[in-house]
């Protein structure tokens, strides 16, 4: 009994030595992949554009505004009030637009974002796949893989794999 069982050992231990194990650094990856750069960059203009307009609407918000300080003086009190309450509305107005604005590129990013993570998993998968790997961790500062050696990062060639499939597709 005692052989059956050291036999079922040394053969588990044999048969998961020969599992062909690889981890990949996610941020590293992340970073060298050019979809994500591609996104990132088209994200950058987005912004730049939604601030540009913020800016605009700001500064032509600011010249109404002493206009009406400087106007306010001459008018009749109620009257003053009635387009202080005005100038109030229209501001209030151009934050909830600017705000909306704003929502919607943070949310097309993490839609991007999300996307192409899943597609990075998918054509991880893939990889992995053809090239008969049992287990490709991913490593990254939290701690999923602490250790690795060096010969184990395949995070190049998935990298690589990535770019050549994305440049493929375009």
């Amino acid at each position: 009994m005692k052989k059956l069982i050291l036999t079922g050992v040394a053969l588990l231990a044999l048969t998961a030595c020969t599992d062909k194990m690889a981890f990949v650094d996610n941020s590293k990856l992340l970073n060298d992949y050019q979809e994500k750069k591609d996104i990132e960059a088209k994200l950058k203009g987005q912004i730049s554009a939604y601030e540009r307009k913020r800016d605009s609407i700001s500064m032509a918000f600011q010249t109404e505004a002493r206009a009406f300080d400087a106007q306010a003086k001459t008018l009749p009190q109620n009257v003053a009030q009635k387009k202080y309450n005005e100038l109030m509305q229209k501001s209030q107005i151009l934050q909830q637009h600017l705000q909306q604005e704003e929502q919607k590129i943070q949310m097309e990013s993490q839609t991007q974002m999300d996307s192409l993570l899943s597609k990075v998993k998918k054509n991880i998968k893939e990889y992995g796949k053809q090239k008969g790997y049992t287990f490709i961790l991913g490593a990254n500062d939290g701690g999923s893989v602490l250790y690795g050696t060096e010969k184990k990062d395949i995070t190049k060639e998935v990298t690589e794999y990535l770019n050549n499939q994305y440049k493929g597709k375009k």
